[in-house]
C-alpha cells in the first residue's frame, strides 16, 4: 500500500500523490485509483476537504482567526448592550490583550465601534447594515413594507417602522409624507422609550426582558406616572405624542403583532402638529389600526 504523503489537487476528478522522486496521478474516474484518492485528505479549489472511503465530504477548513473574532460579535449580540473590554473578553473566553487585538480589526471594518466617552464597545455601522439586510427578509418587515408606503400616501404623514434594537426602538424603514418636518428622523434613529409614542408602545407591548435591556441602555429617569400611562396604552392599543419630543411635531403609534400575539414592530405616523389629527378615534388612528391589522393578518 502506498504510504501517506502530501497530496495536491487541481480538480474533483484527480489528486496527485507525492511519492519519493516523482508524482503519481490517481484519477477518480477509475475505481482503483478512486479508492486511493478518497482515502486521503486533499485540497479542492483551495479548500481543505476530508473524504471517507465512500467519498462523503466532511467538514471544510475555515479561518480560525475569523471564528475567534465572531465570538466577540456573538457576545455583543447576546448581551444586547455596550460592553467594556474586560467584560467583552470574558464573555468571549479570551484574554483582555487578545480581545483588544481583534477589536482593533473589527473596529476598522465597522463591525464594532467604541464609545468615545465610556470606552465601551457596541455594534458598528457595518453590523447595522447587515442586520437591516437580514431584517428585510423577515416576514414582518416584508409584510409591512407595502403598507407603509400606502399609509404615508393616504394620510400625508411620514411613517416609520421601528423594531427593538440593543439601544432602544430603532427605525428600520422611513417613508416621508407630503408635509415637511424639522426633525431629523432616518433609518437607524433610536427612539426614546419614555419621550416618544413609539417608545411607549414598545414599553407597553414588547417582551418584558427586551424592554428591560433597552431601558438599562437608555438610563432614563423613572417617570412617576409611567406605570399608569403604560396600562392606558395597553387598554387603547395606540399611543400619541403632541409637540413632543420636538415642538411642532406630533405622532401616533400602534404595535404590530404576529399570529401568536407577539409584538414584531411598531408603526408610527409623524407630522406637523397643526396638520396631524391625533384624536383616538380620528382618521389617522383608524388608518394606523387598519394597517396594523392587515399586517398581522399576513403573518397569521
Amino acid at each position: 500500500m502506498i504510504g501517506a504523503a502530501p497530496i495536491f489537487v487541481n480538480s474533483k476528478l484527480a489528486c496527485y500523490l507525492q511519492i519519493t522522486g516523482k508524482y503519481r496521478i490517481a484519477s477518480s474516474e477509475g475505481a482503483g485509483s478512486a479508492n486511493i484518492c478518497h482515502s486521503f485528505t486533499f485540497i479542492d479549489r483551495g479548500v481543505l476537504l476530508v473524504h471517507s472511503e465512500s467519498g462523503e465530504e466532511k467538514k471544510q477548513r475555515g479561518i480560525q482567526s475569523v471564528e475567534v473574532g465572531a465570538r466577540l460579535l456573538a457576545a455583543l449580540a447576546a448581551r444586547r448592550e455596550p460592553l467594556a473590554l474586560s467584560a467583552l473578553a470574558d464573555a468571549a473566553g479570551l484574554s483582555t490583550a487578545q480581545a483588544h487585538t481583534y477589536l482593533v480589526s473589527l473596529t476598522r471594518l465597522g463591525l464594532v465601534k467604541r464609545d468615545a466617552l465610556t470606552g465601551n464597545y457596541e455594534p458598528g455601522p457595518l453590523s447595522l447594515r447587515l442586520g437591516l439586510l437580514n431584517l428585510e427578509h423577515q416576514p414582518a418587515y416584508r409584510a409591512a413594507a407595502p403598507c407603509v408606503s400606502a399609509l404615508a400616501l393616504a394620510t400625508g404623514m411620514s411613517v416609520a417602522v421601528s423594531v427593538a434594537g440593543p439601544q432602544g426602538p430603532t427605525i428600520v424603514r422611513y417613508e416621508r409624507g407630503g408635509h415637511p418636518l424639522h426633525v431629523n428622523l432616518h433609518v437607524g434613529t433610536v427612539m426614546s422609550l419614555s419621550a416618544t409614542s413609539t417608545g411607549r408602545v414598545f414599553r407597553a407591548f414588547d417582551d418584558e426582558a427586551r424592554v428591560t435591556a433597552m431601558l438599562a441602555h437608555q438610563q432614563e429617569a423613572v417617570a412617576p406616572d409611567m406605570a399608569a400611562r403604560i396600562d392606558a396604552i395597553r387598554a387603547r392599543g395606540i399611543e400619541r405624542s403632541v409637540d413632543a419630543p420636538s415642538p411642532g411635531v406630533s405622532s401616533m403609534s400602534v404595535p404590530v403583532f404576529d399570529g401568536a400575539h407577539r409584538m414584531q414592530l411598531a408603526l408610527t405616523a409623524i407630522g406637523p402638529t397643526g396638520l396631524c389629527d391625533v384624536g383616538w378615534e380620528g382618521p389617522l388612528a383608524r388608518a394606523l389600526r387598519d394597517a396594523a391589522r392587515d399586517i398581522t393578518g399576513l403573518l397569521s
